[in-house]
């Protein structure tokens, strides 16, 4: 069920998106609202699953982990329990930060985040040594232009 936003949500969202960080005082002066009213607004948007968390951005490159892969997985199964399977494994490795069910020719769609080409090695092999899989093809980025960004409310 999608969650009914007003104006005043949407500029809460969107500035939580810009900067988690910033106070409740910093956050109820931009939008317009008191301090309590704000509180009450984010402990809404939290109680229905709206706002989820609040989280940090942190430089891939500055912290040595500059090669980005997307990695297409197609695979010959599609039972229940080998997809449990498979999603167990692949949450299991925290180098694979997103992770998606796709349709179209691949299943799968993983990005992961590793030091360099040696590290992504070591996490191709664990991804592969211990569930069957058919395809997996890998793309490397060369250039983020546009990542991370705020999810538009309009």
């Amino acid at each position: 069920m999608t969650q009914k936003l007003d104006h005043i949500d949407r500029l809460i969202l969107q500035e939580l998106q810009r900067d988690s960080a910033q106070s409740q005082r910093a956050l109820s002066d931009r939008i317009g609202l008191s301090q309590n009213a704000c509180w009450r607004r984010l402990k809404t948007l939290e109680a229905s699953g709206v706002l989820q968390n609040r989280t940090v951005v942190l430089d891939r490159k500055q912290l040595g982990m500059g090669l980005v892969v997307f990695v297409m997985v197609k695979t010959r199964h599609h039972s229940a329990s080998w997809l449990k399977e498979f999603r167990q494994q692949v949450t299991t490795i925290p180098e694979v930060i997103d992770f998606f069910r796709i349709g179209g020719e691949y299943d799968y769609l993983l990005k992961i985040v590793t030091r360099d080409m040696t590290s992504f090695d070591e996490v191709y092999k664990r991804l592969i040594e211990q569930i069957e899989l058919e395809t997996v093809t890998s793309y490397f980025a060369m250039e983020a232009i546009a990542e991370q960004r705020p999810i538009p409310l309009t």
